[in-house]
Parts: C-alpha cells; sequence; structure tokens
C-alpha cells in the first residue's frame, strides 16, 4: 500500500466510476485513453486490488472500486477546499452537454488556452435543464445550452451570457425521401414525426423548442422513448422508430443516417454560457472571455437574416449586457 496516492490517479478513477465508460471518461478529463488507462492500471497496482471489470461490452465497478469511491470523493473535496482556503483556484467543473457537441468544447478549448495553470474539468450532463439543477446545488460550476427554455425558478439563481446562434439541422436515414437533398426546407417535413428528446428530464428545453418550431408546420414530436444518451442510444431510436432526429449543424452524423441542415427559414438553437449567481472564480473569468472571443472570431453571434429563433429567447439573448 502506497505512503499517498495521487490525486490526479483518484480524479481518473472517478471519471471513470462516473462514466462506466473509458472513452467517454478520457474526453471528459482531456486526456488520452491510452493516458488514462495506464493511470487506471498504476492506481490498481499502487493499490494491489482491481477497480474496474472490463469488457468488451460494458465496465463495472469491482466490490473493492465500490468501496474505493466515496473515499476517492473526499479526498478529492478534501482537496479542493484546502487549494480554496490558500486562495488556489480548485477544479472548474463545466458541462459540455454532448461529447458530440461544438460549441462549449470549442470555448473550452480556448478557456484552457487562456489560463494554462488553471484546471478546467469537463463533464457531461445531456441537458440544460439538469445540468442547470447540478449548478445550483454547487456540484457543477457552468454549462452550456438554451437559457429562455429553463423554469423560472431555475433561471433566478442562475447568470447568463450569449455564445451562438446555432443553426438547426435533421438526421435522417441515409434512405429517407429528403436524404439527397443539400439542406431539407421545414415545409418538406410536414407529415413526420421527428425525435426531439420528449420524455428526456434532462433536455425539455429542447423539446420545447422543437414545438414551437414545429407549431403550424404539420411537423409532429415524436412520443417519449427510452432516454438516449451518446450516439449508440441515438442509433438505436432511429434503428427502432425511423424517425428524423431534431439536431444542430455540427452534431455528428451517426452511421447509417446524414445530417442536412435546415432551411427557410433556418430556425437557431440559442446558446448561451450559464452558471450559478455570485460565483467567483478565474476559471469562470477565462470561460467568460473565450466565449466572447470565440464568438467574435467565428461570429456565432450574427443572426442570418432568415433565421428562426423564439421571441422568448430573442429576448433573453439581447437583453444580456
Amino acid at each position: 500500500m502506497p505512503a499517498a496516492v495521487d490525486p490526479r490517479l483518484l480524479r481518473a478513477f472517478l471519471a471513470v466510476a462516473e462514466e462506466l465508460h473509458f472513452t467517454r471518461a478520457a474526453t471528459r478529463l482531456y486526456v488520452a485513453q491510452q493516458a488514462l488507462s495506464r493511470d487506471i492500471r498504476r492506481l490498481e497496482r499502487e493499490l494491489d486490488t482491481e477497480l474496474f471489470v472490463r469488457t468488451t461490452r460494458q465496465v463495472t465497478l469491482t466490490p473493492e472500486g465500490e468501496r474505493l469511491l466515496p473515499y476517492a470523493r473526499r479526498v478529492l473535496d478534501a482537496q479542493d477546499e484546502l487549494l480554496a482556503a490558500f486562495g488556489q483556484a480548485r477544479p472548474l467543473l463545466v458541462d459540455l452537454n454532448s461529447p458530440g457537441l461544438v460549441t462549449g468544447r470549442r470555448v473550452l478549448h480556448k478557456a484552457r488556452a487562456l489560463a494554462p495553470d488553471l484546471e478546467l474539468m469537463a463533464r457531461y450532463e445531456s441537458g440544460l435543464t439538469h445540468a442547470a439543477a447540478e449548478v445550483l446545488a454547487g456540484r457543477l460550476d457552468a454549462s452550456f445550452g438554451r437559457f429562455a427554455g429553463l423554469p423560472p425558478a431555475l433561471r433566478a439563481g442562475l447568470d447568463q451570457q450569449p455564445v451562438r446562434y446555432e443553426p438547426m439541422a435533421v438526421l435522417l436515414p441515409e434512405h429517407h425521401r429528403l436524404a439527397s437533398l443539400e439542406a431539407v426546407p421545414l415545409a418538406a417535413l410536414a407529415g413526420e414525426t421527428v425525435y426531439a428528446g420528449a420524455g428526456n428530464p434532462r433536455t425539455p428545453e429542447w423539446t420545447d423548442l422543437a414545438h414551437r418550431l414545429f407549431a403550424g408546420r404539420d411537423i409532429r414530436v415524436a412520443p417519449p422513448v427510452p432516454l438516449a444518451v451518446g450516439d449508440e442510444e441515438f442509433q438505436r431510436i432511429m434503428a427502432r422508430t425511423g424517425h428524423p432526429i431534431l439536431a444542430v449543424v455540427d452534431f455528428p452524423a451517426l452511421p447509417g443516417t446524414v445530417r442536412r441542415p435546415l432551411v427557410d427559414p433556418v430556425p437557431l438553437s440559442p446558446v448561451s454560457l450559464v452558471w450559478r449567481q455570485g460565483l467567483t472564480h478565474p476559471g469562470l473569468d477565462a470561460l467568460r472571455r473565450a466565449s466572447a472571443e470565440v464568438a467574435a472570431a467565428e461570429g456565432w453571434l450574427r443572426r442570418p437574416v432568415d433565421g428562426w429563433i423564439p421571441a422568448v429567447d430573442a429576448g433573453v439573448m439581447a437583453a444580456w449586457g
């Protein structure tokens, strides 16, 4: 048994224990998967025990891994408190929604370049509604998403900074009648049923945006299905239902699908950086600066002439200053 365990190894263990997936855990920590696997093997050697059962299909905690989990959390929480007590910044926990989404990832990458001495750690909570509750509870520091789609009780404790009007798209089965088009007019979706996360308690702000977009256009939002988390789950939904999936233009096309931008009009998903009111942290300062710089460089806050956005979102995005 070692005299001390490197907290970095405990952070690696905690990421894998929470994700139960080495690739997602490596993405969350912004490290190579091979490096993460080496850290886990080193921790297992130092503790002289196996922490995970790894198969080709899944990762699970061993009984010893389950036993280590609460101790690892307490040690890392204590380290963060110690750093804060002596004026050093604890890690900033930043939710990027999903590994496949570009906006938050680009901002976080820029923030890390602006503040290389700070630890900015990625999380993936799937939707802003869930992440916002975690932010208010102090388990997350910041997230990205549609601020106007949050319940008023959540918005009341949060601040936000607009980052992007992100054009929306649709994922279609590769043999769908519209798959040959370079861009899909909204009117062409008339009569279709489109998956937009209905029933997912993490993403009601996204489903609400879909309802507003489809209203009066004879486009139906697909009824609730088992929760989709990650690309593999979206593939299962499409394989089972055949429904197109509402997405954004940067969302990666899945195997057997094509991604097509929506036009006439161009629907926009409003993305804000969201954090808890009163939070002070140099990492948040870097994140806000990075948001502004990337948005300016990429023209993310220039609304297209033919862009569509709900009035409630337009008011929220314009009111920031």
